[in-house]
């Protein structure tokens, strides 16, 4: 892609930057381009009220009531001190490139020098009779989090469509709050897409003692309700799951819809390179809305996780400032349900070998995954020191052979 140039905005309102999205990857280019030298206006527009604001606790401690859940990435302060104009409540509807001009909901217009998309993801919709009855709910934003907090509260059965991350986060919290909880998954396994079979069976079992109703290889047919509010869920097989709350957690759709109608190239997201560049050369992006060539994966990928819209913003907004570095770093993520902390780094791929350290029975195991003789991902349950040394593994392209994975006693920090 073409080398980024620096004009000048079009008019006085205008900024010499200008960030869509106001979560993690859009803070992180912001504050990325400042630190690393860029000595124009900036600006960062989100769609919300808030400040940006921590999102894997909405689906963990947040639900629970458990203080300091709901924190901002920065305070307030940091946004004057760094001479960075936050601009709440800006959901952007055009962008029209000739002009150099996003176009707001509110009506306003704003022009720029160069622009950074970080408009992130929405949950997907479930498509299905009845998905529109008053008690089916997503989460993905602070409001969605609020929401259903409120109903969860006043719910005895929940089912929760989609057996990922998020689902089984949520049905962690709602068990502790005694809440009759069922997932329903499509899938022959819980979590299938982010890590392997071993880990999903021992996910199942955490759940299942924990009371959890688990339905794999289910798909919904319908969802019944009386008076306008849902009653039941009704399964392909003909099963009937009554209830009076349901969380669709089937996934996210990126939101390219603003870049699409502009005429940006594509590719399972706003397509990028190496340093967040699009197919226009005066235009960024970074973040769940994006696809990029990864180093590890050693194919174009869409990541969804915070990790990635830090490193990939931070990454981006280097490029913008002048100081242009690729983006490699190794993805990692990570998940709390009950007393268990499910940490994974880097790619796994199907078929690969599996190296079991640790005990499954104690509850602190990991699986260290390999292609080839080459170490490619470890997920660790309760073994955050696996995590972390995984992290500089994977990082130097260091592999322990399976037999010093396998051994308790081997030392893996002689590799690092």
């Amino acid at each position: 892609m073409p080398t980024t140039p620096s004009p000048t905005p079009p008019t006085a309102d205008a900024f010499d930057l200008l960030v869509i999205g106001a979560s993690y990857a859009g803070l992180a280019i912001a504050a990325a381009a400042r630190e690393a030298g860029f000595a124009g206006r900036i600006a960062l527009a989100g769609d919300e009220a808030e400040l940006p604001y921590q999102r894997p606790p909405l689906s963990k401690g947040f639900l629970l009531g458990k203080a300091g859940a709901h924190l901002p990435l920065k305070a307030a302060s940091f946004f004057a001190e760094a001479g960075i104009s936050f601009l709440p409540l800006r959901h952007a509807v055009m962008l029209d490139r000739e002009a150099r001009q996003v176009h707001f909901a509110d009506g306003s217009v704003l022009g720029y020098g160069q622009l950074a998309l970080a408009t992130g993801a929405r949950a997907a919709l479930l498509r299905c009779e009845g998905a529109a009855l008053d008690g089916v709910v997503s989460l993905r934003s602070l409001d969605d989090a609020q929401a259903l907090s409120t109903r969860l509260a006043a719910a005895q059965a929940i089912v929760i469509i989609g057996g990922g991350f998020i689902g089984l986060e949520v049905a962690s919290a709602a068990v502790t709050l005694d809440k009759q909880v069922t997932v329903v998954e499509a899938g022959p396994r819980l979590i299938g897409h982010a890590v392997a079979p071993e880990i999903s069976a021992y996910m199942q079992g955490v759940h299942e003692r924990h009371g959890v109703a688990i339905r794999l290889d289910t798909r919904v047919e319908r969802i019944e309700g009386e008076g306008g509010k849902v009653t039941a869920v009704v399964c392909a097989d003909g099963s009937r799951l009554p209830c009076d709350l349901v969380l669709a957690a089937v996934g996210a759709v990126p939101n390219v819809e603003l870049a699409a109608a502009a005429g940006l190239a594509l590719d399972d997201g706003i397509a990028v390179d190496a340093f967040g560049r699009t197919s226009d050369p005066l235009i960024f992006a970074a973040g769940d809305c994006t696809s990029h060539p990864n180093v590890h994966a050693g194919r174009r990928l869409r990541l969804s996780s915070v990790q990635n819209a830090n490193d990939q913003g931070r990454a981006t907004g280097c490029a913008i400032a002048g100081r242009a570095e690729p983006y490699a770093a190794v993805p990692w993520f990570w998940s709390d349900q009950y007393n268990v902390k499910l940490q994974m780094v880097g790619l796994g791929v199907p078929g690969g070998q599996a190296v079991l350290r640790g005990s499954p029975a104690e509850g602190r195991f990991s699986l260290f995954r390999y292609d080839g003789e080459r170490l490619v991902a470890i997920e660790s349950i309760n073994r955050p020191a696996d995590h972390m040394m995984g992290r500089r593994l994977i990082a130097a392209g260091v592999s322990p052979t399976p037999e010093q994975a396998a051994d308790p006693a081997f030392d893996l920090r002689s590799l690092a």
